[in-house]
């Protein structure tokens, strides 16, 4: 009988350590590509089943490795995503994160992880999104990138330029700076409380679109309403307006200022804005339950 050649054990304490000192890294990288913080949790028990199989010895850039695992499992995840957002209820936002006030001092993360910038990316393809997410943030290597979307390293510069020219046409014109965040949302919030109906309409885009997501397992905007008129006669009617048991608090959601509703001890809505040149273009509120377990405690990230 011939003896089966022996293959060494895993070092689970060594795969732990690495796992967890780029943890944060790979689960930015999965939310961008997902924009569900839910699925990038996933991806990453996923990545780290695959890690713990893999002999350290023979990996040369253990970062560039679990970069490569965490993308191909947020790939098949973003078929199951799909399949989703084809049945759901109503506009489908991503999920608002809780992040730390520091995220908003790196420019470039606050603005790859944005509602505005997660928007602009659902308009790719998965490959695109990859591809885009992987060179463009986080300045992965070309031949790094083909390996980890089954693509060689020409035809990933192709998808990186399409992708690329493809964001630029849709992402907002310049970054906000929080005090015009903070302005904004100031606005909206007196319109719902007071029905201010023109203090909002001075800081509304003309083109401003409002977009709420409900799931179907909460009330909200059943399709988005374009126009700064329209959005403007829809906050002000009262239908926003915050209820005696809640509270209406300023928050760090997504690298940038956003307002979040409180029902006692649970989060019921979270409001979030995109500028540009210094008026709201975008208004989006995130009232589906199963979007919200992400806005209690603040989530870590990291380029």
């Amino acid at each position: 009988m011939t003896a089966m050649p022996h293959r060494p054990a895993p070092d689970v304490d060594a795969a732990t350590e690495v796992f967890v000192a780029h943890r944060n890294l790979l689960f930015t990288v999965a939310y961008e590509m997902l924009g569900s913080a839910t699925d990038a949790e996933d991806v990453l028990q996923e990545t780290w089943l695959k890690w713990t199989g893999v002999e350290l010895a023979r990996v040369r850039d253990r970062r560039a490795y679990l970069v490569r695992i965490t993308t191909r499992q947020a790939l098949t995840r973003m078929r199951t995503l799909g399949r989703r957002k084809e049945t759901y209820v109503g506009a489908w936002l991503p999920e608002p994160l809780a992040t730390a006030a520091d995220v908003a001092d790196d420019v470039e993360l606050a603005e790859s992880v944005s509602m505005a910038m997660l928007l602009v990316l659902e308009t790719l393809s998965p490959t695109e999104r990859a591809v885009f997410v992987l060179r463009d943030v986080f300045a992965v290597e070309y031949e790094e990138i083909a390996a980890a979307v089954g693509k060689n390293a020409a035809a990933v510069r192709q998808i990186a330029h399409r992708a690329r020219g493809h964001v630029a046409a849709r992402r907002p014109r310049g970054p906000a700076s929080p005090d015009e965040a903070r302005r904004a949302l100031d606005a909206f919030r007196r319109a719902v409380d007071t029905g201010d109906l023109q203090g909002l309409l001075d800081i509304l885009a003309p083109d401003a679109v409002l977009i709420g997501d409900g799931g179907g397992l909460a009330q909200a905007v059943p399709n988005p309403i374009v126009g700064a008129d329209k959005v403007g006669r829809v906050l002000a009617t009262g239908a926003w307006r915050v209820p005696e048991i809640g509270t209406l608090a300023p928050a760090s959601v997504n690298g940038h200022p956003a307002l979040v509703l409180w029902r006692g001890d649970e989060v019921d809505t979270v409001v979030a804005v995109r500028i540009d040149d210094g008026l709201i273009s975008g208004l989006y509120g995130v009232r589906n339950p199963e979007k919200l377990s992400h806005v209690t405690h603040e989530t870590v990230l990291s380029l």
